[in-house]
C-alpha cells in the first residue's frame, strides 16, 4: 500500500513539475502557440494550466501529509543487520609471544622516543642506479 501511494506521489510529482515548465512566464516559458480560437487558446491554454497547477499541488501536498503519517505509524521490528559490523577479535588481543625472526617490537610510548628504526633486511638485492 504504501509503495502504491508512493509511486502515485511521483507520478503527481512529475505531472505538476511538466504543467509548471509549460506556463507562460515573462521568459516565454515551454508552452507552445496555439490557435486563438477555440478552448486551447492563449487565454483557455493558461486559465487551464492554471486550474491544473493548482488541483495537481494540493494533491501533492495532501499526498505528502498522507505519506508521512503512513510512514510515522509503521513501526518496524524488523532491524536489517545486512550491514553490522563484526568485532574483529584479532585487533582487540594482545600478542603474548615475543615476535620471531628479525622483526622489531612496537616502538611506541615515550621510552622509544628517540629509538631509530629498525635497518631492513639484506636480501642480497642489489640497488637500482639512477
Amino acid at each position: 500500500m504504501f509503495a502504491f501511494l508512493l509511486v502515485i506521489h511521483a507520478i503527481i510529482a512529475a505531472a505538476l513539475v511538466t504543467v509548471i515548465l509549460m506556463q507562460r512566464s515573462e521568459g516565454g516559458g515551454l508552452g507552445m502557440g496555439g490557435s486563438p480560437s477555440g478552448l486551447m487558446s492563449a487565454r483557455g491554454a493558461a486559465d487551464f494550466l492554471t486550474r491544473a497547477t493548482g488541483v495537481l499541488g494540493t494533491m501533492f501536498v495532501l499526498f505528502s501529509i498522507l505519506l508521512a503519517i503512513l510512514a510515522a505509524n509503521h513501526r518496524s521490528t524488523d532491524i536489517d543487520t545486512s550491514l553490522a559490523r563484526t568485532p574483529a577479535a584479532a585487533a582487540t588481543a594482545v600478542p603474548t609471544a615475543e615476535p620471531k625472526g628479525d622483526a622489531a617490537p612496537f616502538a611506541g610510548g615515550a621510552e622509544n622516543a628517540g629509538a631509530a628504526a629498525p635497518a631492513p633486511a639484506d636480501n642480497g638485492a642489489v640497488p637500482l642506479a639512477r
